[in-house]
Formats: structure tokens, C-alpha cells, sequence
């Protein structure tokens, strides 16, 4: 009698957290709050928008891959499903890429509109925005607009 292979077993939501907040370790956002706050926020938005496990697993992945706090690599060799992957992927900023082809990556990803507007709502938060100065206020919350603007995120 031959074994039949298993499939790994996939890393739980806990577990996606812990990789998560130890990849980002040491980091801090642009107001100086530790990076692990901006990412918990992300993943109770896509909770409470109604999200799946695997969009879950990607908010706290979202800027692992862009950040470099993981590698590419080690995302497509992870015990996560391939939407997963797909999103965090579709959500991962390219250098020099032009934010409309930014958009439509996110728009034609199943799943991934909701992890960036998850994402859009924690940058966009007012109470986040004025901890900063004046013209970097000004230029983010312009180009956050844009952003929900492309991606048909209006009101």
C-alpha cells in the first residue's frame, strides 16, 4: 500500500500574525507608531468589511513583500494559499510603476480590492494624518484619493 502525499498544512491566522509583526519588528510608520499597529488595523478592516481568512492572512502580509521584511521567495515558498499569495502579490507596489497599472493589478485579483481599501482607510484616517506636518499631510491624503479613485472607491 503506497501513501498518498498530504498537502502541508497551512500556516493559521495566529501564525500569519506572529511572521507578520516579527517581520516588521523595529519598524514604524510614518507618524513613528510601531508597523504592527498599521497592520492589525488592515486585517480588522477586512474583518469587519466582511473579509475571508485568506484576505485576513494577506492585510497582514500586505507590505511584507514591497518593505522587503520578507522576500518574494519566502512568500511563494509559504504554507499559504495561492489567493493568498495572489493578493499580497497584487497589493506589492512595483518601483517606477505607474499607479493605474497599480490598480488594475488590485482590481483584477479576486479578493484584493478589499485588502487595499482596508489599507486606504488606515492611511486615510484622520486621526492618523494629523500627527504629520502639514505638506506630507497634504501630498498623502491627495494621492490616497487618487488611489480609491482608480480603484472605484468613491464616497
Amino acid at each position: 500500500m503506497t501513501e498518498t502525499p498530504r498537502t502541508p498544512l497551512r500556516l493559521t491566522l495566529a501564525q500569519v500574525e506572529t511572521t507578520a509583526r516579527a517581520a516588521h519588528a523595529g519598524q514604524t510608520d510614518k507618524a513613528g507608531r510601531p508597523y504592527a499597529e498599521h497592520l492589525q488595523a488592515v486585517a480588522e478592516g477586512v474583518r469587519a468589511r466582511g473579509g475571508d481568512e485568506e484576505q485576513i492572512a494577506a492585510a497582514w502580509l500586505h507590505d511584507a513583500v514591497e518593505d522587503d521584511a520578507l522576500s518574494s521567495e519566502w512568500l511563494r515558498e509559504a504554507a499559504l494559499s495561492s489567493r493568498t499569495k495572489d493578493i499580497v502579490l497584487a497589493v506589492t507596489k512595483r518601483a517606477g510603476e505607474p499607479p493605474e497599472a497599480y490598480a488594475a493589478r488590485i482590481l483584477a485579483t479576486p479578493g484584493a480590492l478589499l485588502v487595499k481599501e482596508s489599507d486606504l482607510a488606515h492611511n486615510a484616517d484622520p486621526a492618523r494624518l494629523a500627527v504629520l506636518d502639514e505638506a506630507t499631510r497634504k501630498r498623502l491624503t491627495e494621492k490616497y484619493a487618487r488611489m480609491r479613485a482608480l480603484l472605484g472607491l468613491v464616497g
